[in-house]
């Protein structure tokens, strides 16, 4: 079983912190390797993804985007599939629920950079998750009805995808859901995503307000993304040590 562990810094890092961000987790992945059953992925703003793959992918970092245009052509002030993947971006954030709800992108926009970046050879890193809490099996609905619309029902773009599970009121929340709560649901998703796709062994990761102590009572789930608590490093090395001793 492979752990996934991943980090997005929004916007909230300038230049200069979001280069000594780089090097403070090179060196806590210099002192402790990751080993073959643990993968970080990380996620900068863009001016700071070239420096992240010199510095973090000889690690064996797998390095994001945030987000990505639609299509590549008379698009001002949008960057491209093409551009990211000729880059060497391994994965790509799509339908985040700020995205969602600050730039009104729709389902059908999520599909088009959903296929974009798969089309371009990298990974969709979907976030998906509910509005409200409500009862697991309804989630868990919400979430394989995002998956549908972001594939358009297609099961081999759906068996490429990973996805980020991160109920919307769990976000930036003092607490993440309760681990039973998610456990259900992620349960509930891998039953439907089977039955819909054929597709259970798509990796789910959960985002939200996680931090340590959260991955080891999640079985359930493929790894953790995480937000502003793995912006101190040492708080990032706290998580990958306990995907380690996964």
């Amino acid at each position: 079983m492979t752990t996934y562990i991943g980090v997005s810094t929004k916007a909230y890092l300038g230049w200069r912190q979001s280069l000594d961000w780089i090097d403070r987790v090179r060196d806590q992945l210099v002192a402790r390797p990751l080993g073959d059953d643990v993968r970080l992925f990380v996620i900068p703003s863009y001016p700071v993804i070239p420096a992240a793959i010199e510095r973090l992918g000889p690690l064996g970092v797998l390095v994001g985007a945030q987000n990505v245009s639609t299509a590549a052509g008379a698009l001002t002030g949008e960057v491209s599939a093409e551009l990211l993947g000729e880059l060497g971006v391994d994965l790509v954030e799509v339908g985040h629920a700020e995205r969602r709800s600050l730039f009104d992108e729709t389902d059908e926009i999520v599909r088009q950079k959903t296929a974009a970046i798969s089309g371009a050879g990298m990974t969709p890193l979907l976030c998906i998750g509910e509005s409200t809490l409500g009862e697991p099996d309804a989630a868990a609905a919400t979430c394989l009805d995002q998956v549908i619309a972001a594939t358009g029902g297609d099961a081999s773009l759906a068996a490429r995808l990973v996805l980020a599970y991160e109920p919307v009121w769990a976000i930036g929340a003092a607490q993440p859901a309760p681990p039973a709560y998610i456990a259900a649901v992620v349960v509930a998703l891998r039953h439907s995503l089977e039955g819909r796709f054929g597709a259970p062994s798509v990796p789910v990761v959960y985002g939200g307000s996680a931090g340590p102590g959260l991955l080891s009572r999640l079985p359930e789930v493929d790894g953790l993304f995480l937000g502003r608590f793995a912006h101190d490093p040492a708080n990032l090395a706290l998580v990958l040590e306990e995907a380690r001793s996964r």
